[in-house]
């Protein structure tokens, strides 16, 4: 079984194949990059349409293989910037209903979940996805991926990136400032809040702004990056300590960081758990986690009209039902 994924949630148009013992035999993008400011949707969108063609047929070489050898076709329904999902709403029945196959929409951050899982061979794990929209913990229960904590106003890849333009660094801003973590000499006092299981980053990130002027710009972007890195670590080991478990799986673009993996690896050693993180290609945001997911739901009978394939740009993890899990 070989299934073609499609990812279009926003900076990335990705398209993955995958078969059914997890095999990439491709994960082929385009990302919308700046050299200054954030994402702009609409330009997200029309980069994706343009790119859609071209990225669908590297992918198909890459893999050696024509459509008529796929079995499946999914795509992202959600969640994620609207615009930026209806490109790869649209290209995935486009292809599944122009080669008569199986079409699933599937949940993203769903997706970043079970291929960390299946890949970095995880039993019974607490997950910290870290991405520039999305910043939760997360661990099976009840038959769902429960929502044990996250972040109240913005993703910590959102307030990384928010933060570089202010000091003039281009789109995605997260690698630079990551490099700058390890060229500091001081760090500057800066808010640091945690509600229970919860995360808040709109206070650090306007304090953080408002010292531009005044401090060492690579003193401060380490001082931001320490103190939102802090509160994931906190929240990520109490969720540890709650439920018991000894496995952490790190996943999501922000899983790239050397900073937030050195401090989440000390914390792991010392409460005697094991931190795992998937290789980087499918951490970020990518076509092959969409595939693996189109099979994981596949071979549970999950089924779809394309009456049902609408995006759900505000699909949370925790609104999927988690029939396959074992």
């Amino acid at each position: 079984m070989i299934c073609l994924g499609l990812e279009s949630t926003a900076h990335t148009f990705g398209c993955g194949i995958v078969d059914e013992n997890c095999n990439i035999l491709a994960n082929e993008k385009k990302s919308y990059v700046t050299e200054s400011g954030g994402i702009h949707p609409r330009e997200a969108a029309d980069l994706h349409y343009a790119s859609a063609k071209t990225v669908v047929q590297q992918a198909l070489e890459k893999a050696n293989l024509k459509m008529k050898e796929i079995d499946i076709v999914s795509f992202s329904i959600g969640p994620g910037l609207g615009q930026c999902l209806q490109v790869g709403a649209t290209a995935a029945r486009a292809l599944a209903l122009g080669n008569k196959k199986p079409l699933l929409g599937v949940n993203h951050c769903v997706a970043h979940v079970e291929i960390a899982k299946k890949i970095t061979n995880a039993k019974n794990a607490i997950f910290v996805y870290a991405s520039g929209a999305n910043t939760q913990i997360i661990g099976y229960e009840a038959g769902r991926y429960r929502i044990y904590g996250e972040t109240l106003d913005i993703g910590i890849g959102n307030l990384l990136d928010s933060f570089g333009r202010n000091l003039g660094i281009g789109f995605p801003a997260g690698p630079k400032i990551d490099e700058l973590y390890f060229q500091a000499k001081n760090y500057i006092e800066l808010p640091y809040s945690v509600k229970g299981m919860d995360l808040v980053f709109a206070g650090l990130e306007t304090a953080a702004e408002r010292k531009i002027p005044k401090e060492n710009k690579t003193d401060l972007a380490y001082s931001l990056m320490h103190t939102a890195f802090a509160e994931l670590t906190e929240v990520s080991e109490r969720a540890l300590a709650h439920t018991e478990k000894k496995e952490l799986v790190l996943t999501g673009g922000v899983a790239a960081s050397k900073a937030l993996r050195k401090m989440l690896d000390e914390m792991c050693n010392a409460r005697g758990a094991k931190l795992l993180v998937p290789p980087f290609g499918v951490c970020t945001d990518n076509g092959a986690m969409i595939a693996w997911l189109g099979i994981v739901e596949h071979k549970a009978g999950i089924k779809q009209e394309i009456s049902e394939t609408r995006i759900l740009p505000k699909q949370r993890t925790d609104d999927v039902e988690i029939i396959w899990h074992n």
